[in-house]
């Protein structure tokens, strides 16, 4: 799940640089209109969401006693080394699966042309959340040596919310919302 976060991460990297060659400013501060470059919304995922996944990885093999390590560069060096051809297969497939959706859902829709820079940096922080949920609560379960009930609570966390909450349908009234305040922003500059 860290490594597919990781993977995500990378993408919506991507769709950041893909909108930014469209808009090169968007609005940072909903509440004062600031607007910022694209690229400091990159930077600023890359460093505020590299984190949490760092984090992440350093609290799951430190409590599943897989690498005794808080170094985040090393526990990502570490991690191809655990993983079998099934999971590396599998992770070929989120690569090439999210690849997919951004051509598709993305560029070929023209979802760049209107898409708004805040509203794609903070779409993967619900698998944040979902991860430190699990880890938190998983934490528990292997420091008693219940890995199959960590595996159990982690899948059925995951299903609940790829099944019942609708990222795609959240993100886009967020969106929507944000031109509106940003319509009725320019309305009132045009007016003053």
């Amino acid at each position: 799940y860290c490594a597919e976060s990781i993977i995500v991460g990378l993408y919506n990297i991507l769709k950041m640089l893909i909108v930014t060659q469209v808009k090169k400013k968007d609005v940072w501060d909903e509440k004062t209109g600031t607007e910022v470059s694209g690229y400091f919304f990159i930077f600023f995922f890359i460093i505020h969401y590299g984190f949490f996944v760092a984090m992440q990885l350093i609290f799951f093999l430190g409590s599943s006693k897989i690498a005794d390590t808080i170094n985040p560069i090393k526990a990502l060096t570490i991690l191809p080394s655990l993983m079998d051809g099934y999971t590396k297969a599998l992770l070929w497939g989120f690569i090439g699966i999210y690849g997919l959706k951004m051509i598709i859902d993305f560029i070929f829709s023209g979802e760049f042309r209107r898409a708004s820079l805040g509203i794609i940096m903070f779409s993967p922080y619900m698998r944040i959340f979902i991860q430190q949920f699990v880890v938190i609560v998983g934490g528990f379960f292997l420091t008693f040596g219940a890995g199959k009930i960590f595996m159990l609570v982690f899948v059925l966390v995951k299903i609940f919310f790829e099944v019942f909450i609708s990222y795609d349908r959240v993100l886009s009234l967020a969106q929507r919302k944000q031109q509106i305040e940003k319509e009725i922003r320019d309305r009132n500059k045009n007016q003053l």
